[in-house]
C-alpha cells in the first residue's frame, strides 16, 4: 500500500473514531434506520430530536479493464492498452440545528485518484467516484455547506426520521416544504432514486445512477452554489431550483455571479401498484449560459481548416432537456427503475457528459433469498446516442466534456450493462464487485467492446 492510501485510511479511522463520539453524544445507538421507532408507554412513537450530528464515509473504488480492440485513439479516448486506475474518498458529514425546522450542514472530504484514461472514453463513464479532476496525492475539499429549513403544513403527526448522513433525528410532517440553499449538489434533491442513485452503494455508471440526458449545473466535482425547493402534499411533491453553472463549460470554477445559471423542476407523484409502492418523476432543466453550438463551429473549422472547436463559437444561449425517472417495488425484496432522457443536442455539454438521448433500466434484489439479507445484487442496461449535430462534430475531430477519438467514421449506439453484487461483511463495512461491458465506447463501433471490472470498499458510520 502506498503512502498517500495509508494516509488517507488513517484519517478514516479519526473520522470513525469522531462520528462515533457524536453518535454517543446524542445518545443514538446507530445512524440505521430502526425498523420500528421505539414506543411510549401510551404506545405512540418517541421522537428522538438530534441537537447535531457527525457521521463519516470511506469509499475505495478500483477498476480494471484489459486490452481492447484500438485501431486509433484521439485526445479524449479511452486507452486501448490494459489499465487500472483507483479513487479513494473521505467524508465527514457535520449537522447542527439552528431553531425548529432549520438546521446547517457541511461536508469537508479528502480525495485522491483518478477514473480510467483520466476519465475520458466513455460518456457513459464507468466510476461515480470518479471526477473530471483528479490527483496522486490526497487533496482536500468542501463539497456541501448548507442550510435546510423545513415548514410543517398542517395538523399531521410528523413520521420519525433516523439520524444518517446531512439528516438529524427528529421528526418531519407528511405534507410540508423544504428549502435548501448554499453548495451541494443537483442531484442530492433531483433526479433521485432508490434503486439506482448512489455509486458509494449501488450502480457506478454515471448514466445508470443519473439520467444521461440531465446536463446538471456542476463544478468539475459535480457540485454547484444554488437553491432548492420542496412542497410536499400526501403523494405528490413538486420542486424547483436554481444553480450556478460553471464559468467555462466543464470547469473546476462557478459563476457565483449567477449570469450563467441553470433553472430546473421536478415533478413527484407517488403511487400503489398491486399493493406495491413506487414513485413517478418528471423533470425539465434549462441552462442559461455561454456555450458553443456544434454545426457552428464545424462550418467555421471548413473555412479555416482546423479541427472544430465549440470554445472559439460559445455565445449566451439556453439548453432545456427532459427526464422521466421510474422506481417500484416489485416484491419485498426486489425492487425495478428506468429512466428515459433527453436534451436539445444542437449546442455541446456545458457540465455533465456528451449524451442527447439517454434510456436506462435495471433491477435490485436484496438478498434474503439466500439469508444474506443487507446484501444487494443488481443489473442494469442504458443505451445512450447522440444528436445529429454532435455526430457531425465528432467526425470532423471535435473534443466534447469525456469523449472525443479525433474522427468518428461510423456512428453507433454506446450500450452498457452493468451487474454488481453489493456484499454486507459488519454494521460499517460493505464490499462490491461490479462488472460492465461497454459496446461502442463514445459511440465509436471501430474501437472495443471493453469489459471493465471494479471493487469497491465502502465503510460509514
Amino acid at each position: 500500500m502506498d503512502v498517500q492510501g495509508t494516509l488517507i485510511r488513517a484519517l478514516l479511522i479519526a473520522g470513525c473514531g469522531l462520528a462515533g463520539a457524536a453518535v454517543a453524544a446524542t445518545g443514538e445507538s446507530s445512524p440505521a434506520p430502526q425498523a420500528s421507532p421505539p414506543a411510549s408507554a401510551d404506545g405512540s412513537s418517541v421522537v428522538t430530536y438530534e441537537a447535531w450530528s457527525v457521521h463519516a464515509q470511506f469509499t475505495d473504488i478500483t477498476q480494471y479493464h484489459p486490452a481492447f480492440r484500438s485501431p486509433y485513439e484521439g485526445p479524449n479516448s479511452l486507452r486501448g492498452a490494459n489499465s487500472t486506475r483507483e479513487t479513494i474518498d473521505l467524508t465527514l458529514f457535520a449537522g447542527a440545528r439552528l431553531w425548529h425546522g432549520a438546521a446547517v450542514y457541511i461536508d469537508p472530504e479528502i480525495d485522491q485518484g483518478f477514473g480510467l484514461s483520466g476519465t475520458l472514453g466513455v460518456a457513459g463513464f464507468s466510476s461515480g467516484g470518479a471526477y473530471k479532476v483528479g490527483d496522486d496525492h490526497p487533496y482536500y475539499r468542501l463539497p456541501r455547506f448548507f442550510v435546510r429549513q423545513e415548514f410543517d403544513l398542517g395538523d399531521q403527526a410528523g413520521d420519525p426520521v433516523a439520524s444518517a448522513a446531512n439528516v438529524l433525528a427528529g421528526s418531519q410532517a407528511v405534507d410540508n416544504v423544504t428549502l435548501t440553499m448554499g453548495k451541494f449538489s443537483a442531484v442530492d434533491i433531483f433526479d433521485t432514486n432508490r434503486y439506482a442513485h448512489d455509486p458509494r452503494a449501488d450502480f457506478l455508471n454515471w448514466s445508470v445512477v443519473d439520467s444521461g440526458g440531465y446536463d446538471y449545473a456542476a463544478d468539475a466535482w459535480g457540485y454547484t452554489y444554488g437553491a432548492a425547493a420542496e412542497w410536499t402534499q400526501s403523494w405528490w411533491t413538486l420542486r424547483g431550483g436554481i444553480f450556478a453553472l460553471s464559468r467555462v463549460p466543464n470547469q473546476r470554477e462557478l459563476d457565483r455571479s449567477f449570469h450563467q445559471f441553470e433553472l430546473v423542476a421536478e415533478l413527484e407523484e407517488r403511487h400503489t401498484w398491486l399493493g406495491r409502492s413506487g414513485k413517478l418523476k418528471l423533470l425539465a432543466f434549462n441552462n442559461r449560459g455561454r456555450m458553443g453550438g456544434y454545426d457552428a463551429s464545424v462550418d467555421l473549422a471548413l473555412q479555416t481548416g482546423s479541427v472544430p472547436s465549440t470554445a472559439l463559437v460559445r455565445h449566451m444561449a439556453s439548453r432545456p432537456g427532459v427526464a422521466l425517472n421510474l422506481e417500484q417495488e416489485l416484491a419485498t425484496d426486489l425492487g425495478a427503475f428506468a429512466r428515459i432522457s433527453a436534451n436539445e443536442g444542437s449546442k455541446e455539454a456545458y457540465e455533465f457528459t456528451d449524451i442527447n438521448r439517454s434510456v436506462a433500466a435495471g433491477l435490485s434484489l436484496a438478498g434474503a433469498r439466500w439469508s444474506r439479507p443487507q446484501d444487494t445484487v443488481g443489473l442494469a442496461a442504458v443505451v445512450n446516442g447522440l444528436s445529429t449535430a454532435a455526430r457531425r462534430y465528432f467526425a470532423a475531430g471535435g473534443l466534447g466534456v469525456l469523449v472525443g477519438d479525433g474522427q468518428l467514421p461510423h456512428y453507433g449506439l454506446e450500450k452498457i450493462v452493468e451487474t454488481y453484487y453489493a456484499a454486507h461483511l459488519t454494521g460499517y463495512l460493505s464490499v462490491s464487485a461490479d462488472y460492465q461491458y461497454v459496446v461502442n465506447p463514445a459511440y465509436n463501433p471501430d474501437r472495443g467492446p471493453v469489459s471493465i471490472f471494479g471493487l469497491r470498499v465502502h465503510a460509514e458510520l
